[in-house]
C-alpha cells in the first residue's frame, strides 16, 4: 500500500526540520563551532577544542548535536574524526528561515 503526502504532511516535515536546525543553532558555542567549520574544509574536535578553549567533552557534545540536525558531517578517519560543515543543509535552513520570514511579514 503506497502512503502519499499531503501538503500538510511537507508542510509539517520542513516545520520539523527548520525548528531542529534553528534548536541546533541556538546556542552561542554552536554557532562559534559553524563558523570555525567555515573557514577549512573539515577538521577534528581537538581543531575546534583548541580554538574555543572548551573542555573536549563539551565541544563532542556539541559536534553531536549539530552532526544530529544535519548540519555537520562527521566521518570517522583512523585515531581522529573529520567534522566538515554540511554546506548545503545550512543553506536550506536559511532559505527555509528566509521563506518563513517573507511568510509572516507578506502583509507589512
Amino acid at each position: 500500500m503506497e502512503t502519499l503526502l499531503t501538503d500538510d504532511d511537507c508542510n509539517a516535515s520542513a516545520s520539523r526540520r527548520l525548528a531542529e536546525g534553528l534548536a541546533a543553532l541556538a546556542h552561542p558555542t554552536r554557532i562559534e563551532i559553524v563558523r570555525h567549520l567555515a573557514g577549512q574544509p573539515a577538521c577534528c574536535c581537538r581543531d575546534v577544542v583548541d580554538r574555543l578553549d572548551l573542555a573536549q567533552s563539551t565541544v563532542s557534545q556539541h559536534l553531536k548535536v549539530l552532526v544530529e540536525a544535519g548540519l555537520v558531517r562527521f566521518s570517522p578517519d583512523r585515531q581522529r574524526s573529520r567534522y566538515e560543515l554540511d554546506r548545503a543543509a545550512l543553506k536550506d535552513l536559511s532559505s527555509s528561515l528566509a521563506r518563513l520570514t517573507e511568510d509572516c511579514c507578506a502583509g507589512c
